[in-house]
């Protein structure tokens, strides 16, 4: 099955590198128009470069945003329909964990650092989202959470909180915005992603030897799962929550 998003446009924040650029690649080779949001300008205009050369049909854009910041995510999103007219598809992936520890130890300015970009954010986007385009036209959002969202690893402790809260925040807004706005959530296992780097990197094939599947995640994999949800053959799944893990859960 071939899916395709011809004539969608597509917001992506957290897009200059990882499961974001991953996701923004495939939807632009799924023929989507698609804007590019991250925090670095330089960053963007890269991934960008890097995605360009493969792409046939969407046409890429970037603009550079704060995703915690609501002034930020406001000007996007309205720079985003003045560029493509709307917002069909809309991806949260900008995520931060500031501090790795004991999570009773955590620092109030780190913890509301998490919290901001972590779930107020998704939530701010949403509803720019909602006001400038989707109330009007309908559209798919897409929450990257994660399976620390489903189980407990103390070392990330608020960073899972912050992503067991958008899996609920995912099935609220799945249920106020219907039927003409779906709205869903994946759960990616560990990725092998620049975040992610201090869970893998100094013990990689060990770790991957803990996934049944038997090796860690690659960003491609996230977005293929990304692609069809936005997509039509997804067109009666919403408020859901697809883990991509692996089978690490098990």
């Amino acid at each position: 099955m071939e899916l395709r998003l011809d004539g969608r446009t597509a917001l992506v924040t957290g897009a200059s590198r990882g499961i974001g650029r991953a996701i923004a690649a495939a939807y632009v080779a799924a023929g989507a128009n698609v804007m590019l949001s991250s925090r670095k300008q330089d960053a963007l205009v890269e991934a960008a470069e890097a995605i360009r050369p493969g792409s046939v049909g969407g046409e890429l854009e970037v603009f550079a945003a704060n995703a915690g910041d609501p002034d930020a995510a406001a000007a996007c999103v309205a720079a985003t329909v003045d560029r493509f007219d709307r917002v069909d598809i809309l991806v949260n992936n900008a995520a931060t964990n500031p501090y790795l520890g004991p999570m009773i130890d955590i620092d109030l300015p780190r913890l509301d650092k998490t919290h901001d970009v972590n779930l107020r954010g998704p939530f701010v986007w949403i509803q720019e989202a909602w006001r400038a385009s989707m109330q009007q036209h309908g559209g798919s959002i897409l929450n990257i959470s994660s399976i620390g969202g489903l189980a407990v690893e103390t070392s990330i402790g608020h960073y899972n909180v912050t992503k067991s809260a958008l899996i609920h925040l995912t099935k609220s807004l799945a249920k106020d915005l219907a039927p003409s706005v779906r709205v869903n959530a994946i759960c990616p296992g560990l990725v092998k992603t620049d975040m992610a780097r201090a869970l893998w990197e100094s013990n990689e094939e060990a770790v991957a030897a803990m996934v049944p599947l038997g090796r860690l995640g690659e960003p491609e994999d996230i977005a293929s799962t990304a692609v069809f949800l936005a997509s039509d053959a997804a067109s009666w799944i919403t408020g859901t929550t697809a883990v991509v893990d692996g089978g690490m859960l098990l």
